[in-house]
């Protein structure tokens, strides 16, 4: 079996990889490669020319050069006839039939909505994820379903938990049905418990990713007054969870990552901690509210400074939130807020998030709860 992607030292500057994607695919007249957010930049622009593959010595073949640090999450989709299209109805076709690569040797990233899994590529200098599989050995939690105001929350307690032990913190994870249930996060809880990395947590992961998102995940008092006053108050009394906000983390990605900030924000007598991964900053558009975009910087900058932490990353590849990103650190920043900002060589992609929620929960509880 040949070892695929292809990977060489780019002989001009040792800081990037020359990266050759090779597939076999056979009766198709083209193969588009799909590294996540790198051809989607090229989408939007509408050019997928940059990522078809060439034909050669019997198969198609794409060479990207990359930074060393990078990681991604990649598929192919070979088809017959022209190229795809660039339009969202062409581009969602691709994503629902794109598969991973058949040469791959890491563990391939699940998907959901019927899907195909991807595979991913992790360079030799990307961040380590020491967290994010199934570890023998490794004491089990269990993650329980449950109905809270009409909204589904899978429960993941800690190995061993018994409420008379608590209170126990607490992680208010967003997009829950994501994490729960496609990508287990409770392997990634129980070996950041066992390593010591964090105390033993009880995570929320509420579902989010319904009809609703629109509006629960736009900066919404209504949603984060729920979170505050409905299921944290639930979480206390049916699991031990604490009611203290330092021992509080509420945690989501793109729009999910605004609300976290949002979050602590609005209420941060009960969310502490902010761990906002790719957020959506630039909410919202200027053609849809009155006072213009970044409407929570903006606050954050013109109000007093909350009693809350926030633990924000983004992906070097994610031009359309790189800058409003890096805007909301110098804010954070400037008004004195305790933060932890980092970038990491990557697009709008689970393949890295993975990796950075299990760093920023580790950040964010894994220090002794301190006024901030």
């Amino acid at each position: 079996m040949n070892n695929f992607p292809l990977i060489a030292t780019d002989p001009d500057d040792p800081a990037y990889r020359l990266v050759t994607l090779v597939s076999t695919a056979q009766e198709c007249d083209g193969v588009l490669a799909l590294v996540h957010t790198v051809t989607d930049k090229d989408r939007h622009a509408g050019d997928l020319a940059p990522h078809l593959m060439v034909r050669q010595n019997g198969r198609w073949e794409l060479t990207h050069r990359l930074r060393a640090d990078h990681r991604a999450s990649y598929q192919f989709h070979p088809f017959q006839g022209d190229t795809p299209g660039t339009t969202r109805a062409d581009w969602l076709h691709v994503l629902d039939h794109a598969r991973p690569d058949p040469h791959d040797t890491d563990p391939r990233l699940p998907a959901r909505d019927g899907r195909h899994p991807s595979s991913v590529l992790s360079l030799p200098e990307a961040p380590a994820q020491p967290y994010v599989r199934r570890r023998a050995g490794v004491p089990r939690g269990r993650t329980i379903p449950r109905t809270v105001a009409g909204r589904r929350v899978d429960v993941h307690l800690p190995a061993g938990h018994d409420p008379g032990l608590g209170p126990y913190p607490v992680a208010v994870v967003l997009d829950g049905e994501m994490w729960g249930e496609v990508l287990s996060v409770g392997d990634t809880l129980d070996n950041l418990t066992a390593d010591g990395a964090i105390p033993p947590t009880i995570a929320l992961l509420l579902h989010t990713m319904g009809p609703g998102r629109p509006d629960d995940l736009s900066c919404n008092p209504a949603f984060v007054d729920l979170l505050a006053d409905r299921l944290l108050p639930w979480a206390a009394e049916e699991f031990g969870a604490t009611d203290d906000p330092r021992r509080t983390v509420i945690a989501g990605q793109s729009a999910g990552g605004l609300t976290a900030a949002f979050a602590a924000y609005r209420r941060p007598e009960r969310f502490g901690n902010a761990l906002s991964q790719s957020g959506s900053f630039w909410w919202p558009d200027e053609t849809e509210f009155d006072e213009g975009s970044e409407w929570l910087t903006r606050r954050f900058a013109a109000e007093p400074r909350r009693e809350a932490r926030f633990y924000v990353e983004v992906g070097l590849q994610e031009w359309m939130l790189l800058t409003q990103n890096r805007h909301l650190r110098d804010v954070l920043t400037a008004r004195g807020y305790d933060l932890h900002y980092q970038e990491f060589n990557g697009g709008h992609d689970y393949a890295c998030w993975r990796g950075g929620l299990a760093d920023g929960l580790a950040h964010l509880l894994g220090s002794p709860a301190r006024t901030v």
